[in-house]
């Protein structure tokens, strides 16, 4: 049975449904030697290149869905290659014997933490959908004064971009004095650098920025940066059911 062309190469774990559309709108997809377009359905028995790489369909039922915990430190892209020769997170991932580890979203440059990568483009795509709406917990070290009235505003809705009003779930207080003040915040989409614009919004600085949680996915204590835990079957079928995989 034929299957949208993103669906297929996200399951054979070559990127996420959404990478891949953008691949498909540059042109650098091809089936049997025929650029591919958005739309197209394939079977798992074509010939598929990618910048002219011949790509190894995996049928997503004979292959094992793994997920990685990385506790991402500062100073790491998301990306896989960058022209400024900035480490990437995927330095230091283990190597894959087919397919290749697929980052769950992003965190900046600046920004510290707990970062999901799959194996499974599918699965990357549903965790990332807007309408999933995981919560994501940070930890924020604030400099600047912060009143009552700015973490009301923060929680109702503040216009930081062109895609509309943002808030925060929550708000606690977690302690801290001058400028080590540290508060956890949730939030509930990934919108790029949602945190950071919040509370720059409010005329404060963030100057430091940890992701401790993902959904039910928490930052273990004993995760130094820079390392990474492979999660456990049941937790990946956990992660796979909540997005009703």
């Amino acid at each position: 049975m034929s299957e949208k062309i993103q669906k297929v190469l996200a399951n054979a774990g070559l990127a996420s449904r959404r990478q891949i559309e953008v691949w498909l709108k540059e042109g650098r997809i091809s089936i049997n030697g025929q650029v591919a377009k958005l739309g197209d359905r394939i079977t798992t028995d074509v010939k598929v290149r990618v910048d002219g790489r011949e790509i190894k369909l995996i049928k997503s039922a004979n292959k094992k869905t793994r997920v990685l915990l990385y506790h991402k430190p500062q100073g790491e892209i998301c990306s896989r290659s960058d022209p400024e020769k900035r480490p990437t997170v995927f330095d230091r991932l283990p190597l894959l014997r087919n397919g290749r580890w697929i980052s769950v979203g992003r965190l900046d440059f600046n920004t510290s933490g707990v970062l999901l990568l799959t194996n499974d483009g599918e699965l990357a795509n549903r965790l990332m959908h807007p309408s999933k709406e995981i919560e994501r917990e940070y930890a924020v070290r604030i400099k600047g004064q912060v009143s009552p009235d700015m973490l009301e505003n923060l929680k109702k809705g503040i216009i930081v971009d062109e895609k509309g009003p943002a808030h925060f779930e929550k708000i606690m207080d977690v302690g801290g004095e001058g400028s080590n003040h540290w508060y956890h915040v949730l939030v509930k989409e990934g919108r790029n650098r949602i945190v950071r614009k919040l509370w720059e919004s409010q005329g404060v600085i963030v100057s430091r920025l940890t992701r401790i949680r993902f959904g039910d996915i928490t930052l273990p204590r004993s995760l130094h940066r820079g390392k990474w835990v492979e999660l456990e079957q049941e937790v990946v079928n956990n992660l796979l059911s909540s997005v009703n995989i």
